[in-house]
């Protein structure tokens, strides 16, 4: 499947999952690819929108293949992709280095992004982490365990694109994975997209603009 951008996916996406509108959800976006997929679902299922800080922990040598990932929290969660880490010859002290940067990163992104926006309410919620594409599954693994931390009533991943062996390892993490298309041959989320521009600060502030952090009042009945 083709995605002609990320706004298309997120329609696409939203379809998917329209079932859980009426289950008043929280859309948890991973910035910055995952925040205009996660706005598309979180305009159709008329829904909060907030954001999963989470930075991968790339290899010295080559930043897109995963050592594991950090997610933002008064005790930061860290994952370790051990087999990466064996494969690489990392050691701990350049694997707690380069943690350390992405960690400085994630509070960059907070203050930027988020400032003294109030945060969205998990506890006792359906939450639905929303993201790109998957590759590897350390950023998204690391994002599941940190709100599995702020006990949802149930927690749902949901993505356009990933590879079928990295959902099934995730599977037993979540109550349900939705995902529109997961080829054999993964290569890379971009592959999957026309359009796979980086998005921009500036893109996610103005996205973030446009929807509350916390759901409003049901309508009376």
């Amino acid at each position: 499947m083709l995605f002609q951008d990320r706004d298309d996916a997120g329609r696409q996406l939203a379809t998917a999952l329209v079932k859980y509108k009426s289950r008043r959800p929280v859309i948890l976006a991973l910035p910055r690819g995952g925040v205009p997929v996660a706005a598309q679902v979180a305009d159709r299922l008329q829904a909060p929108l907030d954001l999963v800080l989470v930075r991968k922990i790339g290899a010295p040598m080559q930043p897109e293949l995963a050592m594991g990932a950090v997610v933002d929290g008064e005790q930061p969660v860290i994952v370790r992709n051990r087999d990466i880490i064996d494969f690489t010859g990392v050691s701990e002290e350049t694997f707690d280095a380069i943690c350390k940067e992405e960690l400085d990163e994630i509070d960059r992104r907070r203050e930027r992004y988020l400032g003294n926006r109030a945060r969205s309410e998990v506890k006792g919620q359906v939450a639905i982490i929303v993201d790109d594409g998957i590759a590897t599954g350390a950023t998204t693994l690391a994002a599941i365990q940190a709100l599995q931390k702020r006990e949802p009533k149930e927690l749902i991943l949901a993505v356009p694109v990933a590879p079928l062996d990295t959902l099934q390892r995730l599977r037993g993490e979540v109550d349900a994975i939705v995902c529109l298309d997961t080829p054999r041959d993964f290569g890379a989320i971009g592959y999957y997209y026309r359009d796979f521009s980086q998005v921009s600060d500036d893109e996610v502030i103005a996205i973030l603009k446009r929807f509350p952090a916390r759901a409003t009042a049901a309508p009376a009945s």
